[in-house]
């Protein structure tokens, strides 16, 4: 009988294996909105999901896993210190809204103070994300805030439908510098990214470097 293969040592911190620590890349970022992900379980142990370094990075933010969330869970959620949460997410026209219970309105950044918002951010891909709001009538009454001429994603190791086509991190960053109107507060982090996509490209060339530990 063969002995079982020892556990690969992960860091505590960013919950990957030891010889893909993602810890080098964090840095901290005072955000003024509170930042909140969903994130759906298929994304939990997602090695190219850029949630857990965003979640590492900003000082204010929570990421809870889930699909289809309790209703009580997710008004706690959504209301806790009576903020006003504001989903990030593109606006659908009445066609794609057919399956939808309610109809978002746009959100209006002037009519509240930075520190009372919470950006709530679905980490998905746009098919599971589409499903989390069509399971949770709560996140479809949240007023939207959509991006708009975003520039081209940094995100070259997984396969997007349009240059546009952001990441988690990125579509928070360019979401809570348009909130803010501070570009520069937020770039270390897209540079993180960058360090966080070249680290994945390498393991891409040689898997080796995980398989190690």
């Amino acid at each position: 009988m063969s002995e079982p293969k020892p556990k690969r040592k992960s860091c505590p911190r960013c919950q990957r294996p030891s010889t893909a620590c993602i810890c080098n890349w964090v840095c901290s970022i005072a955000n003024a909105p509170e930042v909140l992900l969903l994130q759906h379980p298929l994304e939990v142990n997602n090695a190219k999901g850029s949630a857990r370094l965003l979640d590492l990075c900003l000082q204010d933010s929570r990421m809870v896993e889930g699909e289809q969330f309790d209703e009580q869970l997710l008004t706690d959620l959504l209301q806790a210190g009576g903020k006003q949460a504001v989903l990030l997410y593109p606006a659908t026209t009445k066609n794609d809204a057919q399956d939808l219970q309610y109809e978002a309105a746009e959100f209006v950044a002037q009519d509240h103070a930075l520190t009372n918002i919470r950006l709530v951010i679905i980490d998905a891909t746009w098919r599971k994300s589409r499903k989390m709001l069509y399971l949770n009538p709560l996140l479809q009454q949240l007023p939207r805030l959509s991006l708009q001429d975003m520039p081209a994603s940094h995100y070259r190791i997984r396969k997007a439908h349009a240059p546009d086509q952001l990441s988690t991190l990125e579509a928070a960053c360019y979401a809570l510098m348009q909130l803010e109107q501070d570009e520069g507060k937020y770039q270390p982090l897209i540079e993180a990214f960058d360090g966080f996509v070249g680290q994945q490209m390498g393991f891409r060339i040689n898997p080796a470097l995980i398989d190690s530990a």
